[in-house]
């Protein structure tokens, strides 16, 4: 019943803030996020460290084709719920000092596609997962096409087009593994029932490759990118926050959960091709992410750099490499919110994202320079940050697999030095602009949002185990599976 809470809650709240007033809608979705936070602690406090899945529920759906209202909670779904529910309110509450017009309308959205996020991350039927897969992008939707920048219409559509274009490939794999299943009741569509399947290995590798490029569309992988610069720039920032802080992990949990156990002999034949297209994009998307004098638009090919690491690590099939995966979508997700706030802040008080047009910030800032030094210091994976541990294990994850790959791949140190430094380096030291002449500290409201993030990021990079140890058992059975 607790799972089922956490996708009930945010539903439930998000109904609610629809139907009241505006001026009152930010803190009902903020009391709301809230109390979804609350029930994760209380999740995380009585998870035990096992592969089994926990707090699990199940309620008959489409009963005749053995289809269920199914969803529980293990080692591989653990941090990405606390990583919702962690970053939510926070998403929330730094929208307090904008405006919005029907403010109830856009809290409503954001607590829904934080209702779909839940169901995505704790489903264990096949059909489940996808339906709260289809559905966490109608509110990402509507956030970007109504309250986005001039574009905004046009990029909205191509990313659209891009996400539903992939999930239809999922789909046709989902009903294909469907039909191969047996049970009492004729077929099943429960993922564990996946596993069990003993397809060879032409079948395994056209799987491989329809549930590779749905996945890959969502978080993105070279070369299935392009969307993702132009909605990132053109979203409203807390948007911009729930695509890259959470919406992209979708991607990459999908392949932990369904293409490692389910195409073993398609990951040994296709596997390699992915990590290349994996390394591919770290070097690529870094090297543009230099050349960026939009900050948004930095931080959002740095995104893709980062998650072609990601992906590398997972296509690695080791331990470090999945385990890494998991332990960055947590880091990654606390990072870039709190840089994407950082650049808000910063447009707010300037009117503008071009970091020529910076300079001299730090000159009467001395908070957000701090905070923005250490998400920044996450960001480039500092040791003893929460950047650090998952780079780590993510490079010895693909070193394991191929010692070249691994080379290339650890360019994302150096590079993403270079374009993070370079940012801080720009937008917050030399002499003042004329847009930076009577910048503003943060006030109370953005410390409140920028302080749990910071303290997160010294909290995993301090005590790395009090999150490693909740991942190990899971992943540990799964990649016994591929390797059976």
């Amino acid at each position: 019943m607790l799972t089922l809470s956490l996708i009930l809650i945010p539903l439930i709240a998000g109904v609610i803030t629809l139907l009241t007033k505006n001026n009152s809608a930010k803190q009902l979705a903020l009391v709301g996020a809230a109390i979804e936070l609350v029930l994760a602690v209380v999740i995380y406090a009585q998870f035990q460290s096992t592969a089994a899945q926990q707090f699990s529920f199940s309620y008959p759906w489409i009963q005749s084709a053995g289809i269920s209202f199914a969803g529980g909670i293990d080692g591989i779904s653990i941090l990405l719920v606390m990583l919702t529910a962690f970053l939510t309110p926070l998403i929330v509450l730094s929208t307090f000092r904008q405006p919005y017009k029907n403010a109830s309308t856009f809290y409503a959205l954001i607590l829904f596609m934080q209702a779909a996020l839940m169901g995505v991350f704790t489903a264990t039927d096949a059909f489940l997962f996808y339906l709260f897969f289809e559905a966490a992008l109608i509110p990402i939707y509507f956030l970007a096409a109504v309250w986005g920048g001039e574009d905004r219409i046009k990029v909205t559509f191509k990313f659209f087009v891009y996400t539903i274009f992939g999930s239809l490939f999922m789909l046709v794999a989902l009903v294909y593994l469907y039909y191969q299943t047996t049970s009492a009741q004729g077929h099943t569509s429960e993922i564990s029932a996946f596993y069990k399947l003993a397809l060879d290995a032409q079948k395994q590798g056209w799987i491989f490759w329809a549930f590779f490029i749905a996945f890959a569309i969502k978080m993105p992988v070279f070369p299935f990118h392009t969307w993702q610069p132009d909605t990132y720039t053109e979203s409203p920032t807390p948007a911009t926050m729930l695509l890259a802080g959470i919406m992209l992990k979708m991607g990459v949990y999908g392949v932990i959960r369904f293409v490692l156990p389910i195409v073993p002999l398609g990951l040994q034949t296709w596997g390699t091709t992915a990590i290349v297209l994996s390394v591919i994009g770290i070097v690529y998307g870094s090297i543009i992410a230099i050349q960026q004098r939009d900050m948004k638009r930095l931080i959002a090919y740095s995104s893709f750099a980062h998650v072609g690491l990601m992906s590398a690590g997972v296509f690695s099939q080791t331990l470090s490499g999945v385990q890494g995966a998991l332990i960055q979508m947590l880091a990654h997700g606390i990072n870039v919110v709190g840089l994407f706030f950082i650049i808000e802040i910063i447009f707010s008080r300037t009117k503008t994202r071009n970091i020529e047009q910076l300079g001299g910030i730090t000159q009467r800032t001395p908070h957000l320079t701090v905070y923005f030094m250490i998400l920044m210091l996450g960001s480039v994976a500092l040791p003893l940050t929460n950047g650090f541990v998952g780079e780590f294990l993510l490079l010895r994850g693909v070193y394991e697999s191929n010692i070249w790959l691994g080379a290339i791949a650890g360019t994302t140190i150096i590079l993403g030095a270079v374009y993070m430094l370079r940012l801080f380096q720009k937008s917050m030291f030399g002499a003042k602009s004329a847009f930076t002449e009577h910048f503003a500290d943060l006030s109370f409201s953005e410390r409140a949002v920028l302080v749990p993030l910071v303290i997160m990021v010294f909290w995993m990079g301090l005590y790395p185990n009090s999150f490693l140890k909740l991942t190990e058992p899971a992943v540990s059975n799964l990649l016994q599976m591929i390797h059976y």
